[in-house]
């Protein structure tokens, strides 16, 4: 496997803010965003939901454009314009024509410097979160990860909904949205990342006339995580139980990250997965069933998650809790080379795409402080060995459990019985030390 990473370029510019090319030539088109290194973790419990809220807002309208000219402009050149919150990054981001990288960073410059977070823009925004927000409700699925996030991490940033609640997105007010901007929204902690047919020396030339006014200053310190876990349970009417079961797990920081990476994939990451097989196949309990791994900075979360009906739930909870247990014992040889190969293709198809190697990029640069080469990550797969596997899974059962469950759920399974059947071995440790 070749390396990636020989081609990209970094470059710091005066004002502190890192741009990032990484040149895609048999392509006609360009990713180009910026990354801001805050979420969800980073807000107050009063006002959940800001980081988000303060996302839609960018694009409502600057000293120079209207809400309306922002879409316009880019559309008009057959382009598209997004951006994402999660708990530790927010990202604003284009694609757009080659030719068309200096409307598209002239956009992203404007709406992140000089947005006006006008009133009455404010207020429909507002009614439009709050309609994202019952339509996340009337997801059983975004709901039950969302429980388990809270039981996993309660009273944190980190543990709460990045879209927040009806009534805290309802109070928030226009000062609340600037203050944190100011506070956050730093070139310091900001990185510009642009992949496709691009020229780095053109790339900053046009990101230093672009972002001229931002703000250099040091970000507040993240409050470090501090995993419990627990149970949490939600009775509601409906056809399926939906249940999360999952460990305190390791930060992306961790030098056995990639080895979880690989239990999880070789546990329930695909239609061949043990967990697939079992629980689909063979016994027919469910028909979503799959393994994850939630790594963050300073933390990380491990689970399984699955729908089944009211009847099959504590059979499905017994098997999972086994299939869990016996995991790492049970990965032979050739699946071992079977999921790492799995683990690599899904590298290599996600490099023909600029939009995720232009995330990838601007997600590492935030939680990692560098860019990981392909091929580090591809020997970092490669050299995970069985040994590793039990050694890993050794640690995540050190915790508590976390389980959630949402539906009609009757007379299901304790959770005693559940943290018995994955025989873990007691509380975990907070980390020690705050975060960027």
């Amino acid at each position: 496997m070749t390396s990636e990473v020989t081609h990209i370029r970094s470059s710091r510019l005066a004002n502190g803010l890192t741009v990032v090319s990484d040149p895609m030539p048999s392509v006609e088109t360009v990713t180009v965003g910026v990354w801001v290194g805050v979420g969800t973790r980073d807000e107050a419990a009063t006002q959940n939901g800001v980081a988000h809220l303060l996302e839609h807002m960018a694009f409502k309208g600057t000293t120079s454009r209207t809400a309306q000219q922002i879409v316009e402009e880019i559309e008009s050149v057959g382009g598209y314009v997004n951006a994402y919150t999660s708990r530790e990054t927010t990202a604003y981001y284009a694609r757009v024509l080659t030719e068309d990288l200096p409307l598209a960073i002239g956009i992203l410059g404007d709406i992140l410097q000089h947005s006006t977070f006008e009133p009455a823009e404010l207020e429909r925004e507002r009614d439009v979160i709050v309609q994202e927000i019952g339509q996340a409700l009337d997801t059983p699925e975004d709901v039950v990860f969302d429980r388990f996030q809270e039981k996993a991490y309660p009273g944190q940033g980190i543990g709460r909904s990045v879209l927040g609640t009806t009534e805290i997105v309802q109070g928030l007010a226009r000062n609340d949205i600037m203050d944190f901007m100011a506070r956050h929204y730093s070139a310091d902690n900001m990185a510009l990342v642009a992949a496709g047919n691009i020229d780095h020396e053109a790339l900053v030339a046009l990101a230093e006339d672009a972002f001229d006014t931002l703000a250099r200053h040091a970000a507040p310190i993240s409050v470090p995580a501090r995993y419990e876990g627990g149970d949490t349970r939600l009775a509601r009417a409906g056809e399926q139980v939906h249940v999360l079961i999952g460990l305190d797990a390791l930060p992306m920081t961790d030098p056995d990250y990639y080895a979880a990476l690989v239990l999880s994939q070789a546990l329930g990451g695909g239609m061949s997965s043990p967990l697939f097989q079992e629980i689909r196949e063979k016994r027919g309990l469910a028909y979503a069933i799959y393994s994850f791994l939630a790594g963050y900075r300073d933390c990380g979360t491990f689970g399984i998650y699955a729908g089944t009906g009211p009847e099959k739930v504590d059979e499905l909870i017994r098997v999972v809790c086994d299939e869990l247990t016996a995991a790492s014992e049970r990965v032979t040889d050739a699946a071992l080379d079977s999921t790492k190969r799995q683990l690599r293709a899904g590298i290599l198809m996600g490099m023909e795409s600029s939009q995720a190697r232009a995330d990838q990029i601007g997600t590492q640069l935030l939680t990692l402080g560098r860019i990981v080469p392909v091929d580090e990550m591809a020997r970092s797969i490669d050299s995970v060995t069985r040994s590793d596997l039990a050694r890993v899974f050794g640690r995540l059962r050190t915790s508590r459990p976390t389980f959630a469950a949402l539906g009609p759920l009757g007379d299901i399974m304790a959770f005693d019985t559940i943290a018995r059947r994955l025989d873990t071995q007691g509380p975990a440790t907070p980390p020690a030390t705050a975060i960027r």
